[in-house]
């Protein structure tokens, strides 16, 4: 018995919606669907998918960012946002308490042009990993979503050209990698540690997806003390419909 999980950034739900949202999330047959930048208030349009309740996290600024979970197992409780007022108005974070696991479903900040949000993003990353290490304590813990960052050279297509831009900068680079060490596994390298031209994003700019030109920032970071249940990640470069497409994890879950 398996359970599986899909993340994806959509950019704007409701554009997705016209471009084959529902036919491709139902046609992975995913346990739990993490959804991020839907870019809607509640009641802007049906989000129902048939099977599944789900959990909206819009932010205070509307058509801007926002995070949603639909799941058809049993869920224990969730929560909504991190308990941090700077970072709660944007409905970045929703936490999921299943049976075995707390699931974090992350839209984290841009840094923007110019690197004009760094200084926040860094705070962001520090209260983020504090609050995963915490959680991670009573119930193991799997983040997953857009972490705007490609960490590896191996994870964006023109890494030298694209040193210091915002989701590529060193001090963004080392975050992740202080997560990591803070007892966390990235899931897709764990499974494929030197596989290149996997991408999650493309620009919409020069026809970068048609030349596989991408960068991966979308992931599942799994707890150390899961990691032997992970049964495989995948990218899922196929699906339309954003400028992402979804990654996929599976866990064993007996």
């Amino acid at each position: 018995m398996f359970m599986k999980m899909i993340s994806w950034n959509v950019n704007g739900l409701r554009a997705c919606l016209q471009k084959g949202f529902r036919e491709s999330v139902l046609a992975l047959d995913a346990d739990v669907i993490c959804l991020q930048e839907i870019k809607m208030q509640k009641g802007q349009c049906d989000i129902t998918l048939d099977g599944y309740d789900v959990i909206m996290y819009s932010a205070d600024k509307k058509g801007y960012s926002g995070t949603a979970v639909f799941y058809r197992i049993p869920m224990l409780s969730h929560r909504l946002g991190m308990g941090i007022d700077e970072h709660d108005h944007e409905g970045r974070l929703i936490t999921c308490e299943f049976q075995d696991f707390s699931l974090v479903c992350c839209y984290t900040p841009n840094s923007q042009n110019e690197l004009k949000r760094l200084d926040y993003r860094m705070r962001w990353e520090d209260d983020l990993r504090a609050y995963l290490v915490q959680m991670d304590k009573s119930k193991p813990v799997i983040l997953c979503g857009d972490l705007n960052v490609a960490h590896q050279e191996i994870d964006l297509k023109n890494p030298k050209s694209n040193h210091m831009n915002a989701g590529f900068t060193d001090q963004e680079r080392g975050k992740f990698t202080e997560l990591l060490k803070s007892g966390f596994v990235d899931s897709f390298r764990f499974f494929y540690p030197d596989a290149v031209g996997e991408y999650s994003w493309w620009s919409y700019i020069g026809g970068a997806r048609s030349r596989n030109a991408g960068w991966r920032i979308d992931y599942f970071v799994v707890s150390e003390k899961i990691q032997e249940k992970m049964l495989g990640a995948r990218i899922h470069q196929q699906i339309m419909g954003s400028d992402h497409c979804p990654v996929e994890l599976t866990l064993d879950a007996r």
